[in-house]
């Protein structure tokens, strides 16, 4: 197990936003409200074979190559928050909350290339690797930010007040979705128009299946999953567990994976028929998920077990539950890879790198 240090006494916080449960209950999610965490806090680069963890107290992004092992830091923004990666350029993007920047990193020199102001508090960000778009939510604001690869060049669109983006490259749509209001503002990346859907109250967690243009929507305070189709008639709800905050999926078996933060485990729901068909123990109060669709196993970091559960997506089973460091609330996978990349938001470990090799039934 690789481990990577953070500043000492530099732990992050953990916010909530507007959601009535039991102080047991709480998912580690929410504004950046001073040290926040996101899931979007560690990425794998698959261009350049990198992985991309945020150090958030040192206001750094911890870069490893993982072809070498070397570990190197460059300087962003105060307080980065999320990042996304580029597919095809490999550029990485870092939304930078107190700062109100988004730090372009260069993957070649790993040196940050640009700095591009937005709006106030940018929180989640997202690319469209098939047209270089990059969209970033602001935390005050009701404006997301759209900014162009090419030039590095920002300008305001406005969605109304929005907290996460998926993006479906394919067909160049953009979702954003309200934590307050439920709504899910559909933009089309082409002509920047908008249609609203209903997502739900205390909706938290997006995934989207490119290959069948659907998008899923973890529920908290239902705990159950909305399936948005295209057109507002195929739309479904699906009942999950307790306190359902987070979400994956596996665009080649379309099958949908959705953490149950309360109940401690995972709801396994076929994407083609909209119904569950397995509920999978994991550790205590799952925060993340993360498929790799080339090995067909699911990641579910476990926060306060300090784990990672790694089940069989073919099976449905929990394969193993393995130490993971202290709090862990973000996962980065390289596809095919025995290594998992584990962000820690408590401890002296940024992250964790994780060795799945040898765990019976597990596909090498």
């Amino acid at each position: 197990m690789i481990s990577v240090s953070r500043a000492a006494g530099g732990a992050l916080a953990f916010a909530l936003a507007g959601l009535a449960v039991s102080a047991a209950a709480q998912p580690a999610v929410g504004k950046p409200e001073g040290g926040v965490v996101h899931t979007s806090a560690i990425v794998f680069n698959p261009v350049v074979k990198k992985v991309y963890a945020i150090d958030q107290p040192r206001s750094e992004v911890v870069v490893l190559d993982t072809k070498t092992g070397t570990v190197r830091r460059v300087g962003v923004g105060a307080v980065p928050v999320s990042m996304a990666v580029n597919e095809r350029s490999g550029r990485v993007y870092v939304a930078n909350s107190s700062a109100g920047t988004v730090t372009v990193i260069d993957p070649l020199t790993d040196t940050a290339a640009s700095t591009v102001p937005v709006e106030r508090r940018p929180y989640s960000i997202a690319v469209n690797s098939a047209t270089g778009q990059i969209y970033v939510t602001n935390t005050f604001s009701d404006k997301t930010s759209i900014l162009d690869g090419a030039t590095n060049t920002s300008k305001p669109l406005r969605t109304g007040a929005v907290d996460l983006i998926a993006v479906d490259s394919a067909a160049n749509t953009i979702y954003l979705l309200s934590y307050e209001s439920g709504t899910v503002t559909v933009l089309d990346g082409a002509r920047l128009t908008m249609n609203r859907r209903e997502g739900g109250k205390h909706a938290w967690g997006m995934a989207v299946d490119e290959a069948s243009h659907t998008l899923y929507v973890a529920r908290m305070g239902t705990g159950d999953v909305k399936a948005l189709g295209r057109d507002a008639g195929e739309d479904t709800v699906t009942t999950a567990g307790r306190t359902t905050s987070s979400i994956a999926v596996n665009s080649k078996t379309h099958l949908v994976y959705a953490g149950n933060y309360a109940s401690g485990d995972v709801t396994v729901i076929d994407g083609r028929t909209r119904r569950a068909v397995a509920t999978v123990r994991v550790g205590e109060h799952p925060q993340a998920l993360a498929v790799d669709e080339v090995r067909n196993l699911v990641f579910s970091a476990n926060t306060q077990g300090d784990s990672v559960t790694v089940i069989d997506g073919a099976t449905n089973q929990a394969l193993a539950t393995l130490p993971a460091g202290r709090r862990p609330y973000a996962l980065a996978v390289e596809p095919g890879s025995s290594k998992l990349y584990v962000a820690n938001a408590a401890g002296e470990k940024v992250f964790t790198v994780v060795d799945t090799s040898g765990i019976p039934g597990a596909r090498q």
